[in-house]
């Protein structure tokens, strides 16, 4: 299982907004708001959009084939208490059937690094709270 009872939680509560980062083809990085899902069965966190196929994050994955996602929340600012997920691993720009809404394009991540704070202690005092971190084989 790639994602932890916790986590899968997690990513399946409703905010749906992430910080997808990719490398461009000058090395520089770029970070875009996107949806999310995740699909447990295949362990992989898929993003599409309106004209995924032509966006610039889409060719960066399709030359280089990493991308990463951070999910995000402030669950209290009294006391300050936030939550993320950062996944970090190889990434696919899967083009999407032809017709229906969007263009059906997706990248789709499978994870070889996950990043947690928050998620598997929800209920730690803040300063005692510590990230989790581990490689996906």
């Amino acid at each position: 299982m790639t994602f932890t009872q916790a986590e899968s939680g997690y990513l399946r509560e409703p905010r749906r907004l992430g910080r997808l980062a990719t490398v461009r083809a000058d090395g520089s990085p770029q970070v875009n708001p996107v949806g999310f899902s995740c699909d447990p069965q295949r362990g992989t966190i898929d993003i599409g959009g309106l004209a995924m196929s032509r966006s610039q994050k889409f060719r960066n994955v399709a030359r280089n084939g990493q991308a990463a996602i951070v999910v995000d929340d402030i669950v209290s600012t009294d006391p300050w208490r936030v939550r993320f997920l950062e996944i970090r691993g190889a990434a696919e720009a899967i083009d999407g059937p032809p017709g229906g809404p969007g263009d059906g394009a997706i990248i789709r991540i499978h994870p070889r690094r996950i990043i947690s704070f928050g998620i598997e202690d929800p209920v730690a005092e803040p300063h005692q709270m510590r990230s989790h971190s581990r490689n996906i084989s």
